[in-house]
């Protein structure tokens, strides 16, 4: 099921889109728009995982013996 998200944009970035759209060869708004989400949702977990790596290599990593070790 999908949800309908209505924005406003300035003159100036509905330009960008509509040349973002042109360029990349999206077939509409919508698939322009949930392509940005999904590139900044890979974004997010790959500075998560940049964060993971860090706290394992300065030595604060958990080991995990069982999955319920997660919860703890």
């Amino acid at each position: 099921m999908r949800t309908i998200v209505n924005i406003s944009l300035p003159q100036a970035l509905t330009k960008e889109v509509e040349r973002g759209i042109k360029d990349l060869h999206f077939a509409s708004k919508s698939e322009f728009f949930r392509h940005l989400v999904r590139e900044w949702l890979a974004g997010n977990l790959a500075l998560e995982l940049q964060e993971s790596r860090n706290e394992y290599t300065a030595g604060k990593a958990k080991k995990l013996i069982r999955m319920k070790d997660l919860w703890k």
